[in-house]
């Protein structure tokens, strides 16, 4: 069987949650691993048994026998990285959010269009059994029409440094790093309806530094639907972890992390807790492991991943809009 080659591009945190992921997969090969310390990517490499390491992309563009990547990388590089290798006929993995802007995405499109490759984006919440859970109730019909939801992209206590508190690496700050994780999942939950209206109030209240750490969002979605969608690094408490929601209905309510539902019989409401698998960890490897499964999956079929352009597209645009909103005072029109 002809092994799938792929590499990784940047080598933190995230990216092991990938190399542990790929290398469940029989037909994958990780053939090399970047990164822009030579010494981190040795390590790396060490670590995973992976044979080659290099600090920059240049000869992995050029390899003919590499099928794909995926990129780990600051923000800032998701889309000149994408577009590269897009160009030389890779399958192009990439974390969330998929490109620094709105205007990034839509370039990285064109080009995986104009050569037929495939993009997928992480945002790895879809591939978690409880949001697949609360997905099918929401889209049965038990809930009633959904009116309003809340969700969360907040760490308490706790923020990260690095290139993620520089506005040019990583475009935006909570809300592009822990917000969209929130926008996603609801949005997914929701069926993937396309937001029409967004508006936002956006600040920094706890660094010294030029990006974000709170902010709100509501959003308006097609379907009828508003969300009210909470972002922030270091705030002293969380209405619950990362792509925690909240979904309220006409004949019930549902939430997710933790999960359980409340449904209305009469006068009552009676509160269910349904039997899932149980979670090691919050970000649990196997949601990595099943994304990665998924990207697998389409290299070899030649089909588009899901999330992939559109939905990576879809919050970039919430993103702008939201950071626009918080600029203006005024509500962004989307549709």
């Amino acid at each position: 069987m002809k092994k799938i080659k792929i590499a990784l591009i940047g080598a933190g945190f995230i990216a092991d949650y990938h190399a542990r992921g790929l290398q469940t997969i029989p037909e994958v090969e990780i053939v090399a691993v970047v990164s822009k310390n030579i010494e981190n990517a040795e390590r790396f490499a060490t670590k995973y048994g992976i044979e080659k390491a290099y600090n920059n992309i240049a000869s992995l563009v050029e390899d003919n026998t590499l099928d794909a990547v995926i990129i780990s990388t600051p923000n800032q590089f998701h889309a000149p990285y994408a577009i590269a290798f897009l160009e030389k006929g890779k399958d192009v993995f990439l974390e969330k959010p998929m490109a620094i802007n709105g205007n990034e995405g839509k370039q990285i499109a064109k080009v995986a269009n104009e050569q037929s490759q495939l993009v997928m984006v992480g945002h790895m919440w879809r591939f978690d059994a409880d949001m697949q859970y609360i997905k099918e109730t929401v889209l049965s019909g038990k809930l009633g029409k959904i009116f309003k939801t809340k969700g969360y992209g907040i760490h308490e206590n706790w923020g990260p440094s690095g290139w993620f508190t520089k506005k040019e690496l990583a475009g935006g700050g909570a809300l592009a790093d822990m917000g969209v994780h929130a926008i996603d999942a609801v949005r997914y939950i929701l069926g993937d309806p396309m937001p029409i209206k967004v508006y936002a109030r956006i600040s920094t209240e706890f660094g010294d530094y030029n990006v974000d750490d709170t902010g709100i969002l509501i959003i308006t979605w097609d379907n009828g639907t508003e969300s009210i969608i909470e972002s922030g690094w270091w705030h002293p408490h969380m209405d619950g972890p990362e792509a925690s929601t909240s979904l309220f209905g006409t004949k019930g309510y549902a939430n997710l992390f933790p999960t359980y539902l409340k449904m209305k019989n009469g006068e009552d409401a009676i509160t269910t807790v349904p039997e899932l698998p149980k979670r090691d960890e919050h970000c649990d490897q196997i949601i990595y492991t099943r994304q990665m499964e998924h990207f697998v999956s389409c290299i070899k079929n030649r089909k588009q991943p899901v999330p992939g352009l559109v939905e990576g597209q879809t919050v970039l645009d919430i993103v702008d809009a939201a950071y626009t909103s918080a600029k203006t005072g005024e509500v962004v029109n989307l549709s």
